[in-house]
């Protein structure tokens, strides 16, 4: 009797481990090392025709550019100061460097610079409006000398169309291309920037009032809700995007630094730098429910959402003898 009652509650142990596993957010499905990287990580950008995923490697003071298929690095860009902001647009990779203060434009194969558009210190995050062929680049606001702008970059001619003014460091930008406005994530003061994508004007401001320190922004465009990462007090907050109105919010783990929205999970994914990944279920009213926490590493703070792919990629700075890694995780519910 007494070795039945064991095995029966083995049995048990493994049915309840397996329904914990099935039942997780996010589920690691590869590892990718990076054995000669060195330092933190800033954003990420892909190339869905060839499977290439670009990542600052800030610490590094390079691009990595990575073969998801095999894990191999296939090129590396050096000689940048701090890589932060990427993107990959018609063929060109656009790099935000805060230390040299300019967006660097890559092309060819193997990739070249062919521009380098003067920005000013910490060029930082971007957004694309495919609509418009317009780079939108937060740059500034380090100090008081330097003022806060969104430089808005035409992607054909590499030219400058507008540098608009923000009350501080721009940190997060998204972008609602079915109302023609952008908005920006200005930490410092609280608030969100709203600019008019054909005036390129700012148009409107909306102070937060639950928490501050609103780095990272992810769109819903089904519900018209913007997804707020704020650091104090550390928590995910939910805005009616056409009038600001704060909905809902929830705690989250401290740091909060990347924020993505899969549009057809309804799920929100907030990388802070605890080394976790706070999942949400974004409800059509724009409440926000808590679906879990996944563990990544030491400093994982950054990443990207690939929906297409299902994939959520998270990079890990080296830690002691272990070295750098992508970690790429699935999404499907």
């Amino acid at each position: 009797m007494r070795s039945l009652s064991l095995v029966l509650l083995c049995s048990l142990g493994v049915v309840s481990a397996a329904a914990a596993q099935s039942s997780a957010p996010l589920t690691l499905t590869k590892t990718i090392a990076l054995k000669s990287v060195t330092g933190r990580f800033d954003h990420f950008a892909f190339d869905p025709a060839t499977n290439r995923l670009f990542v600052a490697a800030t610490g590094n003071h390079s691009v990595e550019i990575v073969n998801i298929n095999d894990g191999e690095v296939t090129e590396r860009i050096t000689g940048l100061g701090k890589p932060h902001g990427l993107a990959w647009i018609e063929g060109k990779l656009f790099v935000a460097d805060g230390t040299l203060a300019a967006l660097k434009i890559y092309s060819g194969s193997p990739l070249k610079l062919v521009a380098s558009l003067p920005l000013s210190d910490d060029a930082d995050d971007m957004v694309y409006d495919p609509g418009t062929k317009l780079l939108y680049v937060g740059h500034g606001g380090s100090s008081a000398a330097v003022p806060g702008r969104v430089a808005v970059v035409n992607t054909e001619s590499s030219a400058l169309v507008a540098n608009l003014p923000t009350s501080a460091h721009p940190e997060a930008l998204e972008i609602d291309p079915e109302g023609k406005r952008i908005f920006a994530n200005i930490a410092d003061s609280g608030e969100i920037a709203v600019i008019d994508g054909a005036t390129h004007t700012i148009t409107t401001t909306w102070k937060l009032a639950r928490a501050k320190d609103n780095v990272p922004m992810a769109y819903d465009s089904d519900d018209h809700a913007l997804i707020i990462g704020c650091r104090t007090p550390p928590r995910a907050v939910s805005l009616d995007s056409i009038s600001g109105k704060e909905i809902s919010d929830l705690p989250s783990a401290a740091g909060a630094d990347d924020l993505f929205y899969e549009p057809s999970s309804h799920r929100a994914y907030l990388i802070t730098g605890t080394g976790t990944i706070d999942v949400y279920q974004v409800a059509p009213d724009k409440s926000l429910k808590s679906l879990g926490s996944v563990k990544t590493g030491p400093g994982a703070k950054t990443g990207l959402l690939v929906p297409s792919l299902h994939s959520l990629f998270i990079a890990v700075p080296a830690d002691g003898a272990t070295s750098a890694q992508i970690r790429i995780y699935n999404t499907t519910p």
